[in-house]
Formats: structure tokens, sequence, C-alpha cells
């Protein structure tokens, strides 16, 4: 079965009180738009087609790496005016499936089971139960519980208002029959938009049957028309994908308080996730491992036996395993840790390998640095790696030490099994073993004033 997908996202959103299109509004760092072609992507034989109009170019500039064909709404004169912009595109025996832009949370065994119901002679409408149906088409039935059409709610009388079954505005038709209906759309409504929902009608009188179909959740059909929907409906997101991560052995310290704006492309067994923890993009986490609370993980590898102390970020870096990170550290991309290696509170590590064993405990910066094995840096630390244009690498070879408040002035290479006097300034490589140091040298002056305020 051929499929055509049409996601109409033309609208302006204005109770959104937005410069941003509608659709480029995000959850879970994702745009509404993508989460709705991302269901989409996961139908087989299946062609995705945008209708866009309100901020049309930057609505295609943000997703252009998508496959996704383009057909532009120049005036938004309502749905079935969006639609008949696409009619070009549409063949007579193709399963067209409408969608919307601002409705995220629809998952793809809702859309499958309403496919299902969709041939020659059977459209399909997915309705939902809501107790309170204030904004929605109600959808009307006959004394045999057939679906006869649908009336908005401006053009409805009180005893229609009544009905709690609602139109989601989600269809699927065959292309034949839905072209056949569109040329006959007209806007004789309180609104004067040409309603796609008109089709539902123009359907039961050509003796085509129109099953509706329902979702799991009534979440999976609710849209985005202003902030509070949006974080509604985000919280929703959440939960969802917090009861993902405990069904796969996560333990959660409140699944309330964790964020997934984005995927794991692993996890471990005997994950513990303290609150207000966010992971972001893609993420491979191992066994045993730990994370404290008010953590950031993005895109990043954290191997077996781990532990990310509180209020770590921790963003495009890999984690070697036995590792301990934390807390208030900061790795940022391309810092590389092997095994059993210590970043303590307030470090920040950035395009930087630390081999196995070492330890940055302790309010210090590596940057553009290659740290070897059994390294200790002292507090205060700093890899000089920028001389304001250009940056340089630090090498710090096996077995060095290296005394509290140093800078190295990148390039610059200390030889294995070094030691650095606190307190030094190094410039130029060191020999291998010993002892270096740069310092001034200390002086007292006896009977020296304090300097005074002038009265």
């Amino acid at each position: 079965m051929a499929v055509k997908t049409l996601i109409l996202a033309a609208g302006q959103g204005t109770r959104m009180r937005s410069a941003l299109p509608k659709v480029l509004h995000k959850i879970a760092n994702r745009s509404l738009l993508e989460h709705v072609y991302d269901t989409s992507t996961q139908i087989e034989n299946n062609e995705i087609t945008v209708i866009y109009g309100h901020g049309g170019e930057l609505v295609k500039n943000s997703l252009s790496e998508l496959n996704i064909n383009w057909v532009q709404q120049k005036e938004q004169l309502g749905t079935g005016h969006a639609v008949q912009q696409a009619e070009s595109i549409i063949n007579d025996k193709d399963t067209v499936l409408i969608l919307y832009g601002d409705v995220p949370l629809l998952e793809v065994v809702t859309i499958e089971g309403l496919l299902r119901k969709v041939d020659e002679e059977n459209m399909a409408l997915l309705t939902v139960q809501l107790d309170d149906p204030t904004g929605y088409g109600r959808i009307i039935r006959n004394e045999n519980n057939d679906v006869l059409k649908i009336i908005e709610q401006k053009d409805a009388n009180e005893a229609e208002k009544s009905i709690t079954e609602v139109n989601t505005g989600i269809l699927a038709a065959k292309g034949g029959n839905l072209k056949k209906w569109l040329a006959q759309l007209d806007n004789s409504n309180a609104q004067q938009e040409f309603y796609l929902t008109d089709i539902i009608e123009m359907a039961v009188k050509s003796g085509i049957n129109v099953n509706a179909h329902n979702p799991k959740s009534s979440d999976e059909v609710l849209g985005v028309n202003n902030r509070k929907q949006l974080s509604y409906l985000e919280r929703v997101y959440q939960e969802k994908q917090a009861d993902k991560l405990m069904e796969a052995g996560v333990t959660l310290s409140d699944p309330a308080r964790v964020d997934c704006r984005g995927v794991f492309k692993s996890l471990g067994q005997d994950i513990s996730v303290d609150i207000n923890v966010i992971f972001e993009g893609t993420n491979q986490i191992g066994n045993n491992v730990i994370i404290g609370a008010n953590t950031t993980i993005s895109n990043s590898i954290i191997a077996d036996n781990v532990q990310i102390l509180a209020n770590s970020i921790i963003d495009n870096a890999t984690v070697g395993e036995g590792s301990r990170v934390g807390p208030f550290a900061r790795l940022r991309p391309q810092a590389e840790l092997a095994e059993n290696v210590h970043i303590g509170n307030f470090v920040e590590v950035k395009k930087s390998t630390i081999a196995k064993g070492s330890k940055v405990n302790h309010l210090s910066y590596i940057g553009d640095a290659t740290i070897g094995s059994g390294v200790n840096i002292g507090a205060g630390t700093i890899t000089c790696n920028y001389d304001g244009v250009n940056k340089f690498r630090t090498v710090i070879e096996d077995n060095v030490f290296i005394g509290s408040d140093t800078q190295l002035i990148a390039p610059v290479t200390v030889g294995k099994n070094t030691t650095i006097g606190a307190g030094s300034t190094i410039t130029k490589d060191t020999p291998e073993g010993g002892l270096t140091l740069s310092r001034a040298k200390q002086i007292s002056l006896k009977n020296w004033q304090k300097p005074v305020k002038n009265k």
C-alpha cells in the first residue's frame, strides 16, 4: 500500500504570542513538526509532504535536512484549502493520510490502525471522547451509530455541542475519493473557510463507509495552540520517556524530575539516576552507572562502573570504565577519559585525552591537552592553550605530578616522571624525571608600613 502523508503546518499560531511559527516550537528539544515527521517515517512505503504557510521559509530552512516534499499554502483559507494545494501529487490509488504539524504525540500504532480501515469503499477518521469537548468539531452519528458528518462548534446547536465524541482532524482515504470530495468543498460556514471535515458527509452521501478509530489516550491527539498546552504535552512526553527508562531497568529517584530530550544508543544494567537529570541527543550508558542530581549528559558515552556526581555537565564526551566525574565538573566536546580517571569539582576539560588512572581533582582547566597515565594534576592548574588567535597543545607524559597553581604555556611537553613545583609557570619542554619549577625569589621586608587612606 502506497501512502501519501500530508502534514498540515501552515498556521500562524497567534495564541503562542511568538515570532516563531507554531510548528517550530519544541518538545524535548525537537520541534512539533519534527515529532510528527519522525512518527510518519515509521510508516512503510510512505511519502511525506508538508503543507506550509506562515513563516514558511523559516520552517523549510529549519528542517531542510529531512526527506520532505514542500507545498505552499499562500493563503490560509482552512484545512480543506490546505489539502487542495497538494492535490496534484495525489494519485487515485494512494492512501492519503492527513496529519497536523502541531499534534506531536500521535503514536505510530494508532496511525497503522487507522490505515488498516481504508480501501476503495472505506475511509477512516480518528475520533476521541473528551470530558470537555469545547472547541472541537462534534461527531454526528445516526441511530445505527454510523458516522454521518462533523459539525464544527461554531456551527453547532446546543444539542450537538453536548456530544463528547470529537474529531481530531486526522483521517485517511483513497486518493481518488479524496480528490473528488475536495473539488466539492465550499466555504459557506461561520468561519468562511474550506473545512476538510465536510468531506465526511460527502463520503457518506457517496456510499463510502466512515470508520471511526480511537487512540489509546486522548493525549495523543492534543494539539498545541498556546504555551500552556505546549508545557502540558512536554510533561506527557517526559512521563512516557521515564516509563521507558524504568521498563529498561533504570532506577529513577523521581520519574517526574528526569528529562529525556533524545535517544539512547544503548543502556546497561543497574543504572541509577538522581533528580533533575537531563539527557540530550544520543547517549550510550554502560552497566552500574550512578548519575548524580542536576546533571546534564549530551551526546556522550559513559562506560561501566562510572560515577557522575551532582551538578556536572557531560557534553559530547567519553568517560571510561570506573572513572569518577564531579561534583560540579564540566566535560566539553572531545574530552576523552580512559579507565579510572578522576575529574573533580570545578574542573573543566575540553578537547583533551586523559589516560588510565590520572587525576584532575580540583579547580583546573584542561584544554587541548594529551595527558598520559598515572598523572596527578594539582588544584588550580591551567593549560594555557590560546594566544588570542590560535590554539596550541599541551602534552603531559606518564606519571607526572603537577603541583598546585601551575600554568602550562602551550605548546609545551612535560616529560615522563617529572614533578612540577607548585606555583610554576612552565614555558619550555621539561626533561624526564626530576623536579622542574619556576618561581620568583621570596623576600620579606621588615618595618614595612601598610598604605593608609588619605584623609
